[in-house]
């Protein structure tokens, strides 16, 4: 029997051939990982990055403008920095697929703004959100509930002021312990001694100079409050990201080198920053060796050593035009046990390399004392084959990593201020 002969059962067909094009074009079946039994938690790797066997890459939140400095609030939502466009951003994921769903301004106007820290008073329990804009550390009432700043304080209040303008316009902050075994300024003893210190780092105006202000090419410190700023170290040419070491409590700092030496001068470094320490700038640079090449005729300041046999040596040196920038330890439990209290650091780039160095995340083997032993990268593929040497950019960019944050999911969250992305790393076991 011909069943097309029979127009009821054409009618039929017809009416359940439609009704299955309609439901598989328009249904997304869940993905997931084999054998984890969580659908829609497949994170999509991104395919020109490589990472070690047994991560994944992926992208959190993409769209954004130069972005630079991550922290979280207490209710896991990421704060992003745009000094660019000089606003500060919360990324939330909702429904918790690994990736940010949500995107929203929480302070705009801001002046270059660029560190991100919180911290809440002990007494009052009030939430600070503290900002480093480019002349200023502003500090302003933050609503956990919301996850923003009430229109009411949306002002905030000026705790530190800074240079401004100048090469580096970059500053951060965090907070941390207290250095200091006696108070760093008389008239306000009672603060200098206080438990936890918020520090500045504040880039130097030049390449290389002597700096007319003590507050440039240094590491700040100050307290809560703002009651003083003080210099924690100086000779410092750019120190635009530090950390604190997980058992010693110690500051671990970047340094970014000078130009107009080669390719291959001088090292850019890391720095384990001790209260009073002079770290060489501008006369001085990696194993405590002279540069030659800067001899001004003036110099109106003594604070600053030209000997090189007084300043402070780097614990890590890292090839030239590297500029390192964020930094973490890593502290996840799922990570490989004997990476534990290493330090990742991010290579933004070099752009004035006749072949460009960096692009990359590089590990160190570090142990619970503070010694580094080993290297090896982490993350790399931000640099293509197709780039062009002369400038360190081209068709064959496809990102500067930035900034590294452990979030509290225990992934690592990865800023990229050339792509406008912000990427996760995961263990996947």
């Amino acid at each position: 029997m011909n069943i097309f002969k029979k127009p009821l059962v054409l009618v039929v067909i017809i009416v359940l051939a439609v009704a299955a094009y309609f439901f598989l074009a328009n249904v997304r079946l869940p993905s997931f990982i084999p054998g984890s039994g969580q659908p829609g938690k497949t994170p999509k790797p991104v395919a020109f990055l490589k990472t070690p066997e047994g991560f994944v890459i992926s992208v959190f939140g993409k769209d954004l403008k130069d972005p630079r400095v991550i922290t979280f609030d207490s209710e896991d939502r990421m704060l992003v920095s745009e000094p660019a466009e000089g606003k500060v951003l919360v990324l939330e994921d909702k429904n918790k697929d690994g990736v940010a769903d949500e995107k929203r301004v929480v302070l705009e106007n801001l002046n270059k703004p660029h560190g991100l820290a919180f911290y809440t008073d002990p007494k009052t329990k009030t939430v600070y959100l503290y900002v480093a804009e480019t002349n200023q550390v502003a500090r302003y009432v933050y609503d956990e509930k919301s996850g923003g700043i009430l229109e009411q304080n949306k002002i905030g209040h000026n705790i530190a002021n800074l240079p401004a303008d100048g090469r580096h316009f970059t500053r951060t902050i965090e907070f941390g312990p207290n250095y200091q075994i006696q108070p760093i300024v008389q008239t306000v003893a009672a603060e200098t001694m206080s438990p936890i210190k918020l520090y500045i780092s504040v880039g130097s105006s030049c390449d290389v100079c002597v700096e007319d202000s003590w507050k440039r090419g240094a590491i700040l410190e100050s307290d809560p409050d703002g009651s003083y700023t003080a210099e924690l170290a100086g000779g410092l040419r750019n120190s635009v990201f530090f950390t604190f070491h997980p058992e010693t409590k110690q500051m671990w700092a970047t340094e970014m080198g000078r130009d107009d030496l080669g390719d291959d001068l001088p090292p850019d470094e890391i720095n384990i920053i001790k209260p009073g320490r002079k770290y060489g700038w501008p006369f001085c640079y990696g194993k405590q060796i002279k540069d030659k090449s800067f001899s001004p005729a003036k110099i109106n300041r003594t604070d600053i050593p030209q000997d090189c046999n007084l300043t402070q040596p780097p614990v890590i040196e890292i090839p030239a035009h590297s500029a390192p920038l964020g930094l973490a330890f890593i502290t996840n439990k799922d990570w490989p046990k004997e990476w534990e209290g290493d330090l990742l650091v991010a290579y933004h780039g070099s752009w004035n390399r006749s072949v460009p160095a960096g692009y990359k995340i590089v590990r160190y083997a570090v142990d619970k004392n503070g010694k580094v032993s080993e290297t090896a990268d982490f993350i790399t593929g931000w640099l293509g084959e197709n780039d062009n040497p002369s400038t360190g950019s081209g068709q064959g960019t496809y990102g500067r990593p930035v900034d590294l944050k452990f979030g509290p999911d225990g992934a690592l969250y990865v800023s990229d201020d050339y792509s406008g992305q912000i990427y996760k790393i995961e263990r996947v076991k």
